[in-house]
């Protein structure tokens, strides 16, 4: 009878797969031996892995290039990260090495986009993707980018009022998009996004106040639901709509020439997870090809905004199991040396679900857990994989340490946990660890941020030394 949790894995799961493998009872992920990492930074430990945002930008790309082939397809492609899936300079820095574009949210945004231009890291040729809703500090700053000569930055108006505003504060002629207020899918609770304008007035918006004004030009539609890109009937719907808005705009709009169709794509959140990229992409630029043919215009320029995409399978956690506690005749929960609630806050907001694998003990016998966090929060546990709807990972040791891993984490989770300030039960900030390639393909480790400690934490609380 195989009862090695190794056994489990192997006949439960396609493996080993491209990132991991099991090495004499130990995990290895990209190449690199975790348990190794562990006995140098120690636990927990965020570990972000710079080579797998290139190369997930490179495969987007190759995808549309395939498709842009096979259908013909006349516009460019150009890719943007949407930067609110991680602000941080190594990963932005990481994005730009590929030829790209950022999508901003808000203000802040700006001037990080300013920061990067100073550095020679951002030419002000790039397209630079206005997003949101624009308070006043927001359009000053794309104003002052714009009036410093990034010209490809592109504000998208979500409501009818930015463009006073924005014109108030340019002083040049500039170019513009027009988010669609996409309908949300059933399962929401209300209706239509909030961001955007609405689908029957963006036609009449242009007449009366885009298309005689000589400042602006109107270059770009833009495209997204909550959803994310997938091949279900109320996505392929809400693009058909978005659709039938670009045919009868670019009809009366000759400077029209873009179409963002957003973010969206899925990332790996299971052993077991299987999605068709390339069939998709076919898809969506088949759809445009032969919608722009049948109305007799040209193919817009297709930009997408890939955010969790880009940086989200460069992420992960290590923490060590301290203990296991026998609640009942069914329980057994492995306590971590951190919170979910503050270093993952999307396991407790969402009940979203990360890959989960132990670093170490393969070769032992496995059993079925709960996992709980440091906190004093009973929100603070991880119950289940996505697949399984339970945990089974090496059975607890004392004698043996145990260590685990929740990977493909790099988007969203600093920013939404509040990174560098106040956790839940004062629960420190983990180590945080770069690592790299050098030209020799030898990983080249640096230490981003030590362990929050506890004079950090009392001074952002008030307190004196």
């Amino acid at each position: 009878m195989n009862t090695k949790y190794k056994d489990f894995i192997v006949q439960t799961y396609p493996f080993p797969q491209e990132e991991f493998e099991e090495k004499q009872g130990n995990l290895w992920y990209h190449n690199l031996d975790l348990m190794q990492l562990v006995k140098e930074h120690g636990s927990p430990l965020k570990i972000t892995y710079l080579p797998k945002i290139s190369k997930n930008i490179g495969r987007a790309k190759n995808w549309f290039e395939n498709a842009f082939n096979k259908h013909q397809y006349n516009g460019t492609y150009e890719y943007c990260y949407c930067t609110k899936s991680s602000h941080f300079k190594h990963i932005i820095s990481e994005v730009l090495k590929n030829q790209t574009h950022l999508e901003t949210s808000s203000a802040f945004d700006i001037n990080i986009v300013e920061s990067l231009a100073k550095e020679n890291k951002l030419d002000k040729s790039s397209y630079i993707v206005c997003n949101g809703f624009k308070d006043v500090q927001y359009i000053e700053n794309i104003a002052r980018i714009i009036n410093q000569g990034f010209s490809n930055c592109i504000p998208i108006l979500d409501n009818k009022e930015e463009l006073i505003g924005l014109e108030n504060k340019i002083n040049k002629k500039f170019k513009i998009g027009i988010r669609i207020a996409s309908e949300e899918s059933p399962k929401f609770e209300f209706y239509t996004s909030r961001l955007g304008i609405g689908y029957k007035n963006i036609i009449e918006f242009y007449k009366q106040k885009i298309a005689s004004d000589s400042k602006v030009e109107l270059k770009m539609l833009h495209f997204f639901i909550n959803t994310g890109i997938e091949n279900s009937t109320y996505y392929w719907n809400e693009l058909v709509k978005c659709l039938s808005i670009y045919v009868a705009l670019k009809k009366i709009c000759p400077t029209l020439n873009s179409l963002n169709i957003g973010g969206g794509f899925p990332i790996k959140d299971s052993l077991d997870f299987d999605y068709d990229y390339q069939y998709m992409v076919n898809e969506i630029v088949g759809l445009i090809k032969s919608t722009c043919t049948k109305n007799n215009i040209e193919e817009p320029n297709l930009f997408t905004e890939f955010g969790s995409y880009t940086v989200g399978e460069s992420g992960a956690m290590i923490y060590k199991i301290l203990g296991q506690k026998q609640q009942n005749d069914r329980e057994k929960w492995n306590m971590i040396d951190a919170s979910f609630i503050t270093g993952l806050p999307d396991t407790w907001a969402l009940n979203k679900r990360f890959v989960l694998l132990p670093l170490n003990n393969w070769n032992c016998n496995y059993e079925r857990v709960l996992l709980g966090g440091l906190t004093c929060d009973s929100d603070d546990y991880y119950n289940s994989e996505k697949q399984l709807s339970e945990i089974y990972l090496p059975q607890y040791d004392l004698n043996k340490p145990l260590y685990i891993g929740l990977f493909n984490v790099g988007a969203y989770q600093e920013s939404l946990g509040g990174y560098g300030g106040i956790q839940h039960c004062l629960i420190p900030q983990p180590k945080h660890i770069i690592i790299n390639l050098d030209e020799n393909k030898k990983a080249n480790v640096t230490v981003f941020r030590a362990k929050q400690n506890q004079e950090h934490v009392l001074n952002i609380l008030g307190y004196e030394k």
